[in-house]
């Protein structure tokens, strides 16, 4: 969907396209591959950072369904996620689409970022597919204190391989805005985005709809940091309204409902470019770079 031109929910060629992306290699170039986790970049236009990253990890003890609820349990993402600064469901679409807000930390001096996205999501057995793109709404404007950033195309695949087995792919297409220093598009390939959230650079870029600037080793680690997540998972959902889980359930969510027509997609080229050319590496950042997992 990433040449759309309207605001349009998800259809099943979609969703096809977008695992098919997630499990071809060709175009890609593996830029990481340690500990289960490889890391995979396609530049699109390396002097303004556009490009696609796909981060794929193994994970071992942890079932489909427990790493599918961790992406969407936007309470439970705040206790792990050290990256983000807020997040929250704004409106649902349709029992498997919904729209909200994500803003996270980016590497210092870089300004943070956030992003509006509409998500869709589609349970395919025992594999989940989780995706989003940015789009823009009325009462979410782009905030002074923040970047906003574009999701073109940001997701998840994850394939169940086991009982308590399963691998996910994370594949995302952003636009960061602004004009990026050197060493951030020399370090990092890659600038992930939105609540389908992955991991992000020191902490995560990780989740259904939130995103990150950071290097393939960062990438890696967030991976790690979310993998963890999910072994915790199940003991803390067991304590924090165990049977609430609006994305399996959706007659239990409790969302105002939002119609196509309040929304419109949000280009890249009618927001604010932002000159971070000039800023240099801070020196907390700059030691960043072990991908072993602390």
């Amino acid at each position: 969907m990433t040449g759309r031109d309207s605001v349009q929910i998800p259809d099943d060629r979609d969703f096809g396209a977008f695992r098919e992306q997630c499990e071809s290699e060709r175009g890609w170039n593996l830029t990481y591959n340690k500990g289960g986790v490889g890391v995979w970049v396609q530049l699109l236009e390396p002097e303004r950072a556009l490009h696609k990253i796909k981060c794929r990890m193994e994970c071992r003890d942890v079932p489909a369904e427990t790493l599918y609820d961790v992406l969407h349990d936007i309470d439970y993402r705040k206790k792990w996620d050290t990256n983000v600064i807020e997040t929250f469901d704004i409106g649902r679409l349709t029992a498997n689409s919904d729209v909200g807000y994500y803003a996270w930390r980016c590497p210092k001096p870089l300004k943070n970022r956030d992003v509006v996205t509409l998500r869709s999501w589609l349970p395919m057995g025992s594999d989940y597919i989780i995706m989003n793109y940015s789009v823009k709404h009325p009462k979410y404007p782009p905030r002074k204190d923040m970047v906003r950033a574009v999701s073109i195309q940001t997701g998840y695949l994850i394939k169940g391989t086991g009982a308590k087995s399963c691998t996910i792919t994370y594949l995302a297409q952003v636009d960061p805005k602004g004009s990026l220093p050197k060493w951030v598009v020399n370090k990092s390939s890659q600038f992930l985005a939105p609540k389908v959230s992955l991991w992000h650079c020191g902490g995560s870029g990780v989740g259904a709809r939130g995103g990150s600037l950071c290097p393939s080793s960062s990438s890696s680690q967030a991976m790690k940091k979310m993998y963890k997540a999910c072994l915790k998972y199940p003991e803390w959902k067991q304590k924090h309204d165990p049977h609430f889980k609006p994305w399996l359930f959706p007659e239990q969510s409790r969302l105002p409902a939002l119609a196509l027509s309040e929304l419109s997609l949000q280009h890249a080229d009618s927001l604010e470019n932002i000159d971070e050319s000039s800023l240099a590496e801070s020196k907390e950042d700059r030691g960043e770079g072990s991908d072993e997992d602390s």
